[in-house]
Formats: structure tokens, C-alpha cells, sequence
């Protein structure tokens, strides 16, 4: 297993949670770390990602909420997510590619994807 995330969970509008997501070393290196969130019935979109350079990109629903990071010691990437919304409701992935596509990790072709941590924000 490449890729576990976790800290997913229920809160209410206005609330935080703190998503991780433990890598393998080989995973760990690849040039883009990032998290994706999906609903049922749509695609699933970009959030966030972080580039081995330490550049980081959000999509427009998150900026200034979210804040995704990296730990090289734990190789470990975090999503902090404040002043959640029920909009935020999704499963949440988090992904390793050696590609961007735009600005994010290019999931296109050899992309390691974790198993998913739900997040659910009640209003």
C-alpha cells in the first residue's frame, strides 16, 4: 500500500478537521503530492497540491480555508481544512504523480491514489 490516508470525519458548518495521508518513500518522492475530493455522481476535482519544491495551488472553493502541507521527516501530507462548509461534504483522496496537468498533480496516467477518508460538514 502506497498511499493510507486518514482523519476524516463528521463536523458541523464553521468546524475543522485535519486530513493526513502516510506514504511510502518511493510515493513520497514523486514530484506532485496532492488531495482530490469526490461526490456521488460528479468527477472527482482537485483541491490541492503541493509540488516537491514546496509550491503550493488550490482550487477557488478552498482558498484561504484549506492548507496543505507536507512533513518530510513522517513523509506524511496534511490537509488542514477550516471554517468547513457543507459544500465540503466529499471523500476526500489524496494522490502522488511525477506529472502536473495546469497546476495540479497530473492524474492522468501513473498516479498512486489512497483509499479515501470521508468528510461530512452538517449545517
Amino acid at each position: 500500500v502506497q498511499l493510507v490516508e486518514s482523519g476524516g470525519g463528521s463536523v458541523q458548518t464553521g468546524g475543522s478537521l485535519r486530513l493526513s495521508c502516510s506514504a511510502s518513500q518511493f510515493t513520497y518522492t514523486r514530484h506532485c503530492m496532492g488531495w482530490f475530493r469526490q461526490t456521488l455522481g460528479k468527477e472527482r476535482g482537485a483541491v490541492a497540491s503541493i509540488l516537491s519544491d514546496g509550491t503550493t495551488k488550490y482550487a477557488d472553493s478552498v482558498k484561504g480555508r484549506f492548507t496543505i502541507s507536507k512533513d518530510n521527516d513522517k513523509n506524511t501530507l496534511y490537509l488542514q481544512m477550516n471554517n468547513l462548509k457543507p459544500e465540503d461534504t466529499a471523500m476526500y483522496y489524496c494522490a502522488a504523480s511525477s506529472f502536473t496537468f495546469g497546476d495540479y498533480c497530473d492524474t492522468r496516467g501513473n498516479v498512486y491514489w489512497g483509499q479515501g477518508t470521508q468528510v461530512t460538514v452538517s449545517s
